[in-house]
Protein backbone atom coordinates (compact mmCIF):
# COMPACT_ATOMS: atom_id res chain seq x y z
CA UNK A 1 0.00 0.00 0.00
CA UNK A 2 1.53 3.31 -1.20
CA UNK A 3 3.02 5.33 1.90
CA UNK A 4 0.26 8.25 1.72
CA UNK A 5 -2.60 5.94 1.61
CA UNK A 6 -4.12 4.98 5.41
CA UNK A 7 -6.76 2.02 6.16
CA UNK A 8 -10.20 3.18 6.70
CA UNK A 9 -10.37 3.40 11.01
CA UNK A 10 -12.48 1.09 12.29
CA UNK A 11 -14.90 1.97 15.56
CA UNK A 12 -13.89 -0.35 18.57
CA UNK A 13 -14.87 -3.51 19.37
CA UNK A 14 -17.34 -3.78 22.46
CA UNK A 15 -18.06 -7.15 23.32
CA UNK A 16 -22.10 -8.31 22.96
CA UNK A 17 -21.90 -10.05 25.93
CA UNK A 18 -21.44 -7.08 27.96
CA UNK A 19 -24.57 -5.17 26.82
CA UNK A 20 -26.41 -8.19 27.70
CA UNK A 21 -24.91 -8.76 31.31
CA UNK A 22 -25.95 -5.23 31.73
CA UNK A 23 -29.38 -5.15 30.61
CA UNK A 24 -29.93 -8.47 32.44
CA UNK A 25 -28.38 -6.85 36.06
CA UNK A 26 -30.72 -3.79 35.45
CA UNK A 27 -33.64 -6.23 34.92
CA UNK A 28 -32.21 -8.40 38.07
CA UNK A 29 -32.47 -5.20 40.15
CA UNK A 30 -36.20 -3.71 39.39
CA UNK A 31 -37.50 -7.50 40.16
CA UNK A 32 -35.56 -7.47 42.92
CA UNK A 33 -36.81 -4.07 44.40
CA UNK A 34 -40.53 -4.76 43.23
CA UNK A 35 -40.52 -8.03 45.38
CA UNK A 36 -38.75 -6.00 48.24
CA UNK A 37 -42.24 -3.15 47.46
CA UNK A 38 -39.49 -0.66 46.55
CA UNK A 39 -41.46 0.18 43.37
CA UNK A 40 -44.98 -0.65 44.62
CA UNK A 41 -47.53 2.58 45.28
CA UNK A 42 -47.44 3.07 48.52
CA UNK A 43 -51.19 1.37 50.24
CA UNK A 44 -53.66 2.97 52.17
CA UNK A 45 -55.12 1.50 54.90
CA UNK A 46 -59.14 1.55 55.25
CA UNK A 47 -60.62 3.94 57.05
CA UNK A 48 -61.29 3.36 61.01
CA UNK A 49 -64.75 3.50 62.32
CA UNK A 50 -63.53 6.71 64.56
CA UNK A 51 -62.40 8.26 60.84
CA UNK A 52 -65.81 6.94 59.32
CA UNK A 53 -68.08 8.31 61.75
CA UNK A 54 -66.22 11.77 61.96
CA UNK A 55 -67.25 12.07 58.76
CA UNK A 56 -71.09 11.24 58.89
CA UNK A 57 -70.67 13.69 61.85
CA UNK A 58 -69.79 16.29 59.27
CA UNK A 59 -72.45 15.32 57.16
CA UNK A 60 -74.81 15.39 59.83
CA UNK A 61 -74.04 18.65 60.78
CA UNK A 62 -75.20 19.97 56.99
CA UNK A 63 -78.24 17.72 57.33
CA UNK A 64 -79.83 19.20 60.72
CA UNK A 65 -80.00 22.49 59.94
CA UNK A 66 -81.50 21.71 56.74
CA UNK A 67 -84.24 19.63 58.09
CA UNK A 68 -84.71 21.99 60.31
CA UNK A 69 -85.33 25.09 57.57
CA UNK A 70 -87.48 22.41 55.48
CA UNK A 71 -89.34 22.07 58.71
CA UNK A 72 -89.80 25.74 58.88
CA UNK A 73 -90.70 26.25 55.22
CA UNK A 74 -92.64 23.46 54.92
CA UNK A 75 -95.11 25.10 57.92
CA UNK A 76 -95.01 28.24 56.54
CA UNK A 77 -96.56 27.08 52.90
CA UNK A 78 -99.21 24.99 54.78
CA UNK A 79 -100.14 28.06 56.76
CA UNK A 80 -100.06 30.41 53.79
CA UNK A 81 -102.35 27.63 51.57
CA UNK A 82 -104.82 28.06 54.08
CA UNK A 83 -104.79 31.19 54.14
CA UNK A 84 -104.93 31.46 50.24
CA UNK A 85 -107.69 28.41 50.41
CA UNK A 86 -110.15 30.90 53.04
CA UNK A 87 -109.55 34.13 50.72
CA UNK A 88 -110.83 31.64 47.84
CA UNK A 89 -113.92 31.15 49.87
CA UNK A 90 -114.37 34.32 50.50
CA UNK A 91 -113.94 35.83 46.79
CA UNK A 92 -116.86 32.95 45.79
CA UNK A 93 -119.84 35.21 46.98
CA UNK A 94 -118.37 38.51 46.01
CA UNK A 95 -117.66 37.14 42.56
CA UNK A 96 -121.16 35.80 42.25
CA UNK A 97 -122.47 39.27 44.06
CA UNK A 98 -120.83 41.17 41.20
CA UNK A 99 -122.12 38.74 38.33
CA UNK A 100 -125.41 39.17 38.98
CA UNK A 101 -125.30 42.85 39.36
CA UNK A 102 -123.83 43.33 35.73
CA UNK A 103 -126.07 41.19 34.33
CA UNK A 104 -128.92 42.84 35.71
CA UNK A 105 -127.31 46.09 33.82
CA UNK A 106 -126.40 43.96 30.82
CA UNK A 107 -130.51 42.73 30.72
CA UNK A 108 -131.85 46.57 31.54
CA UNK A 109 -129.16 47.90 28.28
CA UNK A 110 -130.43 45.16 26.46
CA UNK A 111 -133.87 46.04 26.64
CA UNK A 112 -133.21 49.66 26.02
CA UNK A 113 -131.61 48.77 23.18
CA UNK A 114 -133.73 46.01 21.65
CA UNK A 115 -137.38 47.54 22.67
CA UNK A 116 -137.02 51.03 23.89
CA UNK A 117 -137.68 52.28 27.39
CA UNK A 118 -140.02 49.60 29.04
CA UNK A 119 -143.38 50.37 29.37
CA UNK A 120 -142.87 51.27 33.61
CA UNK A 121 -140.69 53.91 32.47
CA UNK A 122 -142.81 55.12 29.89
CA UNK A 123 -145.70 55.36 31.86
CA UNK A 124 -143.79 57.24 34.62
CA UNK A 125 -142.66 59.78 31.91
CA UNK A 126 -146.20 61.10 30.80
CA UNK A 127 -148.33 60.55 33.82
CA UNK A 128 -146.56 62.58 35.95
CA UNK A 129 -147.65 66.12 37.02
CA UNK A 130 -146.64 69.97 35.56
CA UNK A 131 -143.38 70.60 37.24
CA UNK A 132 -142.49 67.24 38.79
CA UNK A 133 -141.15 65.61 35.47
CA UNK A 134 -137.47 66.82 36.31
CA UNK A 135 -137.97 65.90 40.12
CA UNK A 136 -138.58 62.21 38.62
CA UNK A 137 -135.49 62.33 35.78
CA UNK A 138 -133.37 62.84 39.32
CA UNK A 139 -134.93 60.12 40.92
CA UNK A 140 -133.50 58.26 37.91
CA UNK A 141 -130.71 59.15 37.87
CA UNK A 142 -130.07 58.70 41.65
CA UNK A 143 -131.42 55.07 41.01
CA UNK A 144 -128.65 54.44 38.02
CA UNK A 145 -125.65 55.85 40.38
CA UNK A 146 -126.92 53.78 43.30
CA UNK A 147 -126.86 50.76 41.35
CA UNK A 148 -123.24 51.78 39.25
CA UNK A 149 -121.69 52.29 42.99
CA UNK A 150 -123.39 48.97 44.34
CA UNK A 151 -121.89 47.20 41.45
CA UNK A 152 -118.17 49.13 41.63
CA UNK A 153 -118.02 48.52 45.67
CA UNK A 154 -118.87 44.78 45.11
CA UNK A 155 -115.81 44.79 42.54
CA UNK A 156 -113.72 46.86 44.36
CA UNK A 157 -114.16 44.24 47.58
CA UNK A 158 -113.31 41.20 45.25
CA UNK A 159 -110.74 43.35 43.58
CA UNK A 160 -108.87 43.28 47.38
CA UNK A 161 -109.38 39.58 48.20
CA UNK A 162 -107.37 38.92 44.53
CA UNK A 163 -104.50 41.39 45.13
CA UNK A 164 -103.98 39.72 48.49
CA UNK A 165 -104.49 36.01 46.91
CA UNK A 166 -102.00 36.93 44.03
CA UNK A 167 -100.00 37.51 46.82
CA UNK A 168 -99.94 34.51 48.60
CA UNK A 169 -100.29 32.46 45.40
CA UNK A 170 -96.40 34.11 44.44
CA UNK A 171 -95.21 33.53 48.38
CA UNK A 172 -96.77 30.08 47.91
CA UNK A 173 -94.66 29.17 44.73
CA UNK A 174 -91.25 30.47 46.18
CA UNK A 175 -91.97 28.43 48.96
CA UNK A 176 -92.85 25.25 47.12
CA UNK A 177 -89.91 25.88 45.13
CA UNK A 178 -87.56 26.26 48.34
CA UNK A 179 -89.31 23.14 49.72
CA UNK A 180 -88.40 21.04 46.79
CA UNK A 181 -84.82 22.51 46.69
CA UNK A 182 -84.43 21.72 50.43
CA UNK A 183 -85.70 18.31 49.77
CA UNK A 184 -83.18 17.55 47.09
CA UNK A 185 -80.29 18.67 49.57
CA UNK A 186 -82.24 16.55 52.40
CA UNK A 187 -82.14 13.48 50.40
CA UNK A 188 -78.50 13.80 48.81
CA UNK A 189 -76.77 14.71 52.36
CA UNK A 190 -78.48 11.28 53.58
CA UNK A 191 -77.55 8.92 50.90
CA UNK A 192 -74.05 10.49 51.44
CA UNK A 193 -74.79 9.16 55.22
CA UNK A 194 -75.99 6.27 54.22
CA UNK A 195 -73.17 5.63 51.80
CA UNK A 196 -70.48 6.35 54.73
CA UNK A 197 -72.58 3.85 56.70
CA UNK A 198 -72.11 0.99 54.67
CA UNK A 199 -68.35 1.65 54.60
CA UNK A 200 -68.25 0.53 58.51
CA UNK A 201 -66.08 -1.92 58.93
CA UNK A 202 -67.56 -4.94 61.12
CA UNK A 203 -63.90 -5.98 63.33
CA UNK A 204 -63.76 -8.93 65.84
CA UNK A 205 -63.41 -8.34 69.63
CA UNK A 206 -62.15 -11.46 71.61
CA UNK A 207 -62.15 -10.32 75.36
CA UNK A 208 -62.11 -12.22 78.89
CA UNK A 209 -65.15 -13.13 80.67
CA UNK A 210 -67.40 -11.65 77.98
CA UNK A 211 -68.57 -13.70 74.50
CA UNK A 212 -66.46 -12.75 71.27
CA UNK A 213 -68.20 -9.49 69.56
CA UNK A 214 -68.41 -9.00 65.92
CA UNK A 215 -69.68 -5.62 64.49
CA UNK A 216 -68.62 -1.88 64.14
CA UNK A 217 -66.24 -0.90 67.25
CA UNK A 218 -64.78 2.52 67.73
CA UNK A 219 -61.35 2.30 69.31
CA UNK A 220 -62.96 4.23 72.43
CA UNK A 221 -65.87 1.10 72.49
CA UNK A 222 -63.24 -1.12 72.47
CA UNK A 223 -60.61 -0.41 75.24
CA UNK A 224 -64.28 0.16 77.17
CA UNK A 225 -65.49 -3.30 76.42
CA UNK A 226 -62.49 -4.78 77.60
CA UNK A 227 -62.27 -2.64 80.62
CA UNK A 228 -65.44 -3.52 81.84
CA UNK A 229 -65.50 -6.96 80.75
CA UNK A 230 -61.90 -7.12 82.75
CA UNK A 231 -64.76 -6.51 85.94
CA UNK A 232 -66.74 -9.38 85.49
CA UNK A 233 -66.89 -10.84 89.09
CA UNK A 234 -66.28 -7.74 90.71
CA UNK A 235 -68.68 -7.06 93.74
CA UNK A 236 -71.68 -4.50 93.63
CA UNK A 237 -71.12 -1.42 96.10
CA UNK A 238 -73.62 1.32 95.91
CA UNK A 239 -71.58 4.36 94.97
CA UNK A 240 -68.48 2.57 94.27
CA UNK A 241 -66.67 3.79 91.09
CA UNK A 242 -63.75 1.11 91.07
CA UNK A 243 -61.03 -0.11 90.75
CA UNK A 244 -62.43 -3.53 92.53
CA UNK A 245 -65.79 -2.79 92.98
CA UNK A 246 -68.84 -1.30 91.05
CA UNK A 247 -72.29 0.17 90.75
CA UNK A 248 -74.21 0.53 87.64
CA UNK A 249 -73.12 3.85 86.46
CA UNK A 250 -69.71 3.54 88.61
CA UNK A 251 -68.95 0.81 86.03
CA UNK A 252 -69.44 2.32 82.71
CA UNK A 253 -67.68 5.67 84.15
CA UNK A 254 -64.65 3.64 84.88
CA UNK A 255 -64.69 1.42 81.66
CA UNK A 256 -65.02 4.95 79.39
CA UNK A 257 -62.35 6.92 81.40
CA UNK A 258 -59.76 4.10 80.52
CA UNK A 259 -60.87 5.33 76.90
CA UNK A 260 -59.91 8.81 77.78
CA UNK A 261 -63.61 9.93 77.82
CA UNK A 262 -65.43 11.89 81.20
CA UNK A 263 -68.73 10.58 82.14
CA UNK A 264 -70.77 11.37 85.54
CA UNK A 265 -71.10 9.02 88.24
CA UNK A 266 -75.02 9.45 87.71
CA UNK A 267 -76.85 7.36 85.24
CA UNK A 268 -79.61 10.42 84.36
CA UNK A 269 -76.61 12.55 83.66
CA UNK A 270 -74.69 9.65 81.50
CA UNK A 271 -77.99 9.84 79.65
CA UNK A 272 -77.66 13.44 78.33
CA UNK A 273 -74.15 13.23 78.15
CA UNK A 274 -74.25 10.64 75.11
CA UNK A 275 -76.08 11.21 72.18
CA UNK A 276 -79.45 9.32 71.31
CA UNK A 277 -79.08 6.18 69.17
CA UNK A 278 -82.28 3.69 67.67
CA UNK A 279 -82.25 0.56 68.87
CA UNK A 280 -81.70 -0.50 65.53
CA UNK A 281 -78.56 1.28 65.14
CA UNK A 282 -76.76 0.47 68.65
CA UNK A 283 -73.40 -0.84 68.67
CA UNK A 284 -71.24 -2.55 70.85
CA UNK A 285 -70.03 0.10 73.54
CA UNK A 286 -73.14 1.90 73.36
CA UNK A 287 -74.30 2.67 77.03
CA UNK A 288 -77.98 0.75 77.25
CA UNK A 289 -80.37 2.47 80.16
CA UNK A 290 -83.40 0.82 81.96
CA UNK A 291 -86.82 1.96 82.99
CA UNK A 292 -88.36 5.20 82.67
CA UNK A 293 -86.68 7.04 85.41
CA UNK A 294 -83.33 5.41 84.04
CA UNK A 295 -82.20 4.07 87.41
CA UNK A 296 -80.18 0.75 85.83
CA UNK A 297 -77.90 1.12 82.98
CA UNK A 298 -75.08 -1.22 81.54
CA UNK A 299 -72.41 -1.22 78.51
CA UNK A 300 -74.24 -2.75 75.39
CA UNK A 301 -71.80 -5.64 73.74
CA UNK A 302 -74.19 -6.03 70.56
CA UNK A 303 -76.91 -9.29 70.25
CA UNK A 304 -78.88 -8.02 72.81
CA UNK A 305 -76.35 -8.45 75.84
CA UNK A 306 -74.34 -6.00 78.04
CA UNK A 307 -71.29 -6.40 81.13
CA UNK A 308 -73.02 -4.30 84.29
CA UNK A 309 -72.98 -4.17 87.65
CA UNK A 310 -76.48 -5.59 88.87
CA UNK A 311 -77.26 -4.82 92.47
CA UNK A 312 -76.25 -5.81 96.10
CA UNK A 313 -75.49 -9.74 95.94
CA UNK A 314 -74.94 -9.65 92.06
CA UNK A 315 -71.52 -9.03 91.12
CA UNK A 316 -70.61 -7.51 87.95
CA UNK A 317 -71.61 -9.73 84.86
CA UNK A 318 -72.87 -10.02 81.36
CA UNK A 319 -76.86 -10.64 80.71
CA UNK A 320 -79.19 -10.11 78.26
CA UNK A 321 -80.88 -6.86 77.70
CA UNK A 322 -84.36 -8.25 77.65
CA UNK A 323 -84.89 -8.76 81.84
CA UNK A 324 -85.88 -5.29 82.23
CA UNK A 325 -87.62 -2.52 80.07
CA UNK A 326 -85.21 -1.05 78.07
CA UNK A 327 -85.55 2.80 78.07
CA UNK A 328 -83.08 3.72 75.06
CA UNK A 329 -79.21 3.97 73.88
CA UNK A 330 -77.05 6.75 73.95
CA UNK A 331 -73.18 7.19 72.46
CA UNK A 332 -70.54 8.89 74.57
CA UNK A 333 -68.04 9.22 72.19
Amino acid sequence: MPPHRHAPSQPPVRPLGARRFVRRLLTLVAAVAVGAGLLTAPAHAAPSVDEIDAQIDKQWEQLEPTIEQYNKINSQLKANQKKSADLQKKMAPLELQSALAMNQVGDLAARYYIDGPSQEIGALLVSTKPGTLAEQLVILDRLAEQQRKQVAGVLAIRDRYLAQKQKLDALIATEMKQKAELAAKKKQINAEIKRLTAMLPVSSVRVENCPSIDGVVSSAARTAIKTACAQVGDPYVWGATGPNSFDCSGLTQYAYKAAGISLTHFTGAQWNEGRPVSRADARPGDLVFFFSDLHHMGLYLGNGIMVHAPRTGKPVQVSSINTMPVAGFRRPY
